[in-house]
């Protein structure tokens, strides 16, 4: 494992101070947006790679010690592929290669927890030092280094500066991230290289480890991109991709079990999601709001997901739901359903809810909006949808 050299961005000036790129975001409204589905998040990361081809120089080693990734992503209920197209997302709204995807598949196997015995944890394997200089922060209550939002947040930070530090190089820009920046920036000079015209094989005096890093990158890139035109897995890559997205805690929510239940979340889900919160504790006293990895419900087989696309601080008021509309409103909105059906003759439609839907989900298999189907039901912006809980569908009509 290594430690990312990122005290040394501090001197960088305006390197360093490269503006965060926004997350990506939808209208979760759109009935327009398509399914995610393995076999897209996968094309995704196809079409975001600095380098598809693999044919040629293609590691045979590091192909045969990352075979087993297809399977990964493959596997129902794995973690694996909803936080793989979390990075994939993030690192797409940077502008950057979806090769960088690949860092934590190195690193830890995508496993929000892991830890070496030398000292990198989490998915990224951040040391506590360059995490701090990340401004990640790490303390006895919260370490973000087990954070996929703090951890993934400054990682694409990161490479977004070593990717324009090495002139858009993608192999030496993780060769950097590897090695740290200066050793790159110092081999280059001493080979007469310049970065817009490098050859990151032909660099002498680095250590082994970072030009094999590249390999295996490249090599697990070409692993995985095969990975849909496998027929064997491809029923499994049709299935919906549960959508991780980042939320905002609460104001009054101090426990991953409050919000669990605040949201109609698994409590184990979401501390397995972010085991940076340690005793499942939610901090306090930080500056700025504190963000965490939620998935959004899943719903039934015969229906989608809400798209990745949305994985972003901007939609998290609509990613956690705050409350439902007053027993008295929602029996008012049936009364009045009632009538309408009384004076016209027939029956509106009507929804029961079922576990995991949400207001999104529901309006786009009706062709709805969300807020249209939210004010035919008394229900504020971001209400909990409870299983069994009858929506009308239809609007009552006007009278001239």
């Amino acid at each position: 494992m290594r430690a990312l050299a990122l005290a040394t961005l501090l001197t960088l000036g305006g390197v360093a101070a490269a503006a965060e790129a926004p997350m990506p975001t939808a209208n979760l409204a759109d009935p327009a947006i398509p399914p995610r589905t393995g076999l897209s998040v996968l094309q995704s990361f196809r079409d975001g790679l600095a380098d598809p081809s693999c044919e040629g120089d293609v590691s045979d080693r590091w192909s045969r010690h990352f075979a087993s990734a297809p399977s990964k992503l493959s596997q129902p209920g794995s973690d694996v592929m909803p936080l793989f197209a979390y990075v994939v997302d993030a690192l797409r709204a940077s502008h950057l290669p979806t090769e960088y995807a690949l860092i934590p598949f190195v690193e830890s196997g995508y496993k929000p927890a892991a830890r070496s015995p030398a000292g990198p944890a989490g998915l990224w394997q951040f040391i506590a030092l360059t995490a701090r200089n990340h401004k990640i922060p790490v303390d006895s209550a919260y370490d973000g280094r087990y954070s996929p939002v703090d951890s993934t947040r400054a990682a694409v930070r990161y490479l977004r500066t070593l990717h324009g530090m090495f002139a858009g190089d993608w192999r030496l820009a993780a060769m950097a991230y590897n090695a740290g920046e200066y050793r790159i920036l110092g081999a280059l000079k001493r080979n007469g290289q310049v970065a817009r015209d490098a050859r990151p094989e032909a660099l002498q005096g680095v250590p082994g480890i970072t030009q094999a890093y590249v390999r295996k990158l490249h090599a697990l890139a070409c692993v995985v991109a095969a990975t849909a035109d496998d027929p064997a897995l491809r029923p499994a890559l049709e299935a919906p991709v549960e959508t991780l997205v980042e939320v905002e805690v609460p104001d009054g929510i101090d426990r991953l079990d409050a919000l669990a239940a605040h949201g109609g979340h698994d409590a184990d889900r979401l501390r397995a999601l972010n085991p940076a919160f340690r005793n499942g504790r939610i901090a306090k006293g930080r500056t700025g709001p504190q963000r965490l990895l939620a998935p959004v419900l899943a719903v039934g087989a015969s229906e989608t997901t809400v798209p990745a696309s949305v994985a972003a601080a901007s939609v998290a008021a609509a990613s956690v739901p705050r409350a439902s509309a007053p027993a008295s409103t929602i029996a008012s909105v049936a009364a009045t359903a009632a009538a309408t059906a009384q004076a016209t003759g027939s029956e509106p439609r009507r929804h029961v809810v079922v576990r995991g839907e949400n207001p999104w989900v529901i309006a786009r298999r009706y062709g709805l909006r969300v807020a249209d189907l939210l004010s035919r039901n008394g229900l504020r912006p971001g209400a909990v949808l409870q299983p069994g809980m009858a929506l009308h569908i239809d609007a009552p009509p006007t009278s001239d």
